[in-house]
């Protein structure tokens, strides 16, 4: 008997500005599997990018750092978690669906778990 395993995946977005006028932006992805025998897999990744912006007017720079640069780290991040699983006896290798980053920062904003640091240099 072939079990399904659960699995519960949290993601994150950080951004913060460098003295030499780059960004930094982690992307954190948080994905535990567990099935009635117990864990099967637990992953804590954290990938990150630094971001130069130039010509974004300030109100679009925290949108930009937390919703685009994360869509451009998220297949390589994603790619990290799959090759991980496979490599670890998980099969199918496990992938991540696609995340709208937009409607995660807009929730997250709402909820005011985002600051307001992470648009300042």
């Amino acid at each position: 008997m072939d079990v399904r395993p659960e699995v519960d995946m949290g993601v994150e977005m950080n951004a913060k500005g460098r003295p030499d006028g780059l960004f930094e932006v982690d992307l954190k992805l948080s994905v535990k599997a567990t099935n009635p025998e117990g864990p099967v897999f637990n992953i804590e990744l954290v990938y990150g990018g630094l971001f130069q912006l130039a010509n974004v007017p300030q109100h679009m720079v925290e949108p930009t750092l937390l919703v685009e640069c994360p869509r451009y780290l998220f297949p390589f991040a994603r790619r990290i978690v799959a090759d991980v699983t496979a490599d670890g006896g998980f099969f199918p290798p496990f992938m991540v669906e696609p995340i709208d980053f937009a409607a995660l920062y807009m929730s997250q904003k709402a909820s005011g778990a985002i600051g307001e640091t992470a648009g300042q240099a």
